[in-house]
């Protein structure tokens, strides 16, 4: 932490965006923060751990804490996700509790509202996807549905897609944060890793080219990152439970692994400003899912 950081006093704190799977957590925190740092894809449970995006404005510093989609786990990663998302709570000031308008209330909005209920913290509700909607009054009903089971700091209608009512829910975060010193040093976005964000990258292209097929059977971790004469060397395995899943990976001649790749050397160099140089590699690994040392290696926490 910089001098100048830990001597100003403004307001600041930890803010958790908690919510079901697929409600645009992900796409909200890289709105608030203005850069790409969370995976963001139409699948249910991109997230997989928690993500930090740090914002610094005059007013303070607000630590966004992004959590995977709330459900019920089926597998050990699965716990270990929900592990995340109840360590997130436990250790942030106010809470976020994200829900998507165009969808009705149901058993997994009760689930998360029981988690929030636990909690006992300052909540906001967002109400998301509002650029859906032709009528706001449609809102009413779903307001009122939640009003009765939680009592919320603030019931905030906001589109994470188009930016509509964000500038008024940083107000209001900024309005109920403690005083309190910065955190991380001003221009600081995010504390993940470089291979971790490199990691995330590849694993966002590969569920945007293979789309339906084997989402939630693939990881992806950085094996090599180094920096030769101003070009990034970066080695990246992606993971399947089958070897009949490979070829869904690969393509045919290796065309879809081709694409993966260079859609994420893309986006690497931009978020670099350095030419990169990726390779990537296909590995079977049978129960990933279920084997504790490899999920810690993926970044998982126990």
């Amino acid at each position: 932490m910089s001098e100048n950081a830990a001597e100003r006093v403004t307001k600041s704190g930890f803010v958790a965006l908690i919510g079901r799977p697929n409600v645009g957590k992900s796409t909200l925190l890289n709105r608030l923060i203005g850069q790409k740092i969370a995976a963001v894809s139409d699948k249910p449970q991109t997230t997989r751990w928690r993500i930090r995006g740090i914002l610094t404005r005059p007013e303070g510093q607000i630590i966004f804490v992004d959590t995977p989609g709330i459900h019920k786990p089926i597998h050990r990663m699965n716990e270990r996700m929900m592990r995340a998302v109840e360590a997130a709570i436990a250790d942030v000031d106010l809470l976020l509790l994200m829900t998507d308008v165009t969808e009705s209330f149901g058993s997994g909005d009760r689930f998360v509202l029981e988690m929030v209920k636990r909690a006992g913290k300052p909540t906001f509700l967002l109400l998301n996807k509002i650029d859906r909607l032709k009528d706001k009054r449609q809102l009413l009903p779903l307001i009122d549905r939640y009003r009765r089971e939680y009592d919320f700091v603030e019931y905030l209608p906001i589109s994470a897609l188009t930016g509509e009512g964000v500038d008024l829910l940083l107000q209001s975060l900024f309005e109920h944060l403690p005083e309190g010193p910065l955190y991380y040093p001003e221009g600081e976005i995010t504390d993940q890793p470089e291979r971790v964000l490199v990691a995330e990258i590849v694993r966002e292209k590969l569920l945007m080219v293979t789309r339906e097929e084997i989402p939630y059977v693939t990881a992806v971790y950085t094996e090599s990152f180094k920096e030769e004469n101003g070009l990034l060397r970066i080695h990246c395995v992606i993971l399947v439970e089958r070897e009949s899943q490979k070829p869904i990976i690969i393509g045919k001649g290796g065309e879809r692994l081709k694409r993966i790749g260079t859609l994420a050397r893309e986006e690497i160099e931009f978020l670099f400003g350095k030419k990169v140089f990726l390779e990537l590699y296909v590995k079977v690994r049978e129960k990933w899912r279920e084997n504790d040392a490899l999920l810690t290696q993926l970044g998982l926490e126990r």
